[in-house]
């Protein structure tokens, strides 16, 4: 267990396993199940959030595709999705987490979120992704994890706020790529906690300093 309450189990076993649990106070994170679908197709109908997702989920067809990208992620280990649930509120679903590691370096991998529109505003996402990334640190440091990325569209000002509440701080502003890109994005990054202090003597080029406008809705990954 870690200090986010990361548990590990399931029929696989050991920490990547699809047994694993995360907490933060009434948080709890857990792979997405079918039982979830329902609740899932409510979280995307929401124009706001399909704004910035890249993958539409409006069918239970759409959903059963989606769940079925998430069970290969955590087979394949290139994608840890989890979903956000608060106990305090009879299990809600207020979100998704994924940490991701499509790349053949383990020295890096990328986290993303969505906060459900009915549990914006109630500090869900930093809570979350501070429990997420404490347990990629623990899980993967062995294997030689020492950088995780926030990645977002410049307009997404609610996930720049997410990530300077986190630690992500400000590392680059990354050019627009259209179509799929339109905008510009910024790149976070939160290092090792062993790895920070070196980084820091070695003149680092992360900013603490704010670079996020007026708050919106928090989504982030992969240039969402």
């Amino acid at each position: 267990m870690n200090d986010h309450g990361g548990t590990a189990g399931g029929t696989h076993g050991g920490t990547h396993g699809p047994g694993i649990t995360l907490t933060a106070g009434t948080l709890l994170m857990r792979p997405w199940r079918e039982e979830d679908v329902p609740a899932l197709l409510e979280a995307y109908d929401d124009p706001v959030m399909r704004q910035w997702v890249r993958l539409p989920v409006s069918t239970p067809e759409e959903a059963a595709r989606w769940l079925e990208l998430q069970y290969e992620g955590w087979e394949s280990g290139t994608r840890f999705s989890f979903a956000v649930t608060d106990t305090g509120r009879g299990g809600e679903l207020v979100g998704n987490l994924a940490l991701k590691r499509p790349g053949p370096g383990p020295e890096r991998a990328e986290v993303g979120y969505w906060t459900a529109a009915r549990a914006r505003g109630r500090g869900v996402a930093p809570r979350a992704l501070e429990a997420l990334t404490d347990w990629a640190f623990t899980a993967f440091g062995a294997e030689g994890l020492v950088r995780l990325e926030l990645l977002h569209q410049v307009d997404n000002v609610a996930s720049c706020r997410v990530a300077e509440k986190s630690g992500y701080a400000f590392a680059e502003l990354l050019s627009a790529l259209p179509p799929e890109f339109p905008l510009d994005g910024h790149l976070h990054v939160r290092r090792a906690p062993r790895h920070r202090h070196r980084h820091r003597t070695a003149g680092s080029p992360l900013s603490v300093r704010p670079v996020c406008p007026p708050p919106g809705p928090a989504t982030a990954g992969s240039r969402v």
